[in-house]
């Protein structure tokens, strides 16, 4: 077995160390920006579902303030958002490099992306069983807990398992600038030395990791389907 991957990955086993630590940096930059951006992400998309037009909370003001905003960033491609938010990024995690450096930028290119993702699911919701819980005297953060959320598990398990996917592909973009993790790997060895086997280990690591979130997340929602 040693033999067949050494004919197949030289390059790679020479340099397993770094591919380990790769790995680690890309699973890291995932875990972090992508819990980050749950939470806020959950916390726009309510905020956008319940104060739009019709909503339970109807603020015209704020929906246009959130959706106008979140507009904006998801119109900036992630590698001018990564460069733009340089200042910011060494203000709050005190470099603009590596791990640390990348987690702002992917919490900004995600958070966005994943709101949408969680207004869509919530507007599913039949707007029957919203009218029904008021009638029962209902407020609106019970609501928000035991109908939104309750009843949209499907909805949001799906717009999450799309939105980490997303994200795997932004860690690998944002190793184009030093970040760390598969993406720097690729490109340092594979591309710039022109080591085809280390692209394609990356590659083959990042589908894995794909591959594990997609199974997850279908079944979740095949469990909280009804």
């Amino acid at each position: 077995m040693q033999g067949f991957l050494s004919s197949l990955f030289p390059n790679v086993l020479s340099k397993l160390p770094d591919f380990y630590e790769s790995i680690n940096d890309t699973l890291i930059m995932v875990g972090w920006s992508g819990s980050i951006s749950f939470i806020l992400g959950l916390v726009l998309g309510i905020v956008l579902t319940v104060t739009k037009k019709g909503g339970i909370l109807q603020n015209q003001a704020l929906f246009q303030i959130l959706d106008k905003i979140i507009n904006f960033f998801r119109s900036i491609p992630f590698i001018i958002l990564l460069a733009s938010l340089i200042p910011l990024t060494r203000l709050i995690s005190g470099t603009a490099i590596g791990v640390d450096g990348a987690i702002v930028p992917l919490v900004f290119g995600t958070v966005p992306f994943f709101s949408r993702q969680i207004e869509s699911a919530l507007a599913e919701l039949d707007s029957g069983l919203i009218e029904a819980a008021q009638s029962m005297g209902s407020g609106p953060l019970e609501i928000i807990f035991r109908v939104y959320l309750k009843e949209c598990i499907p909805g949001i398990a799906r717009g999450t398992t799309i939105t980490a996917i997303s994200l795997i592909g932004l860690t690998a973009m944002a190793g184009a600038v030093g970040a760390g993790g598969l993406g720097d790997f690729a490109i340092r060895f594979g591309y710039q030395r022109n080591q085809i086997d280390v692209t394609y280990a990356s590659v083959i690591v990042l589908v894995g990791m794909v591959s594990i979130i997609q199974i997850v997340g279908n079944t979740i929602v095949k469990k909280n389907s009804h």
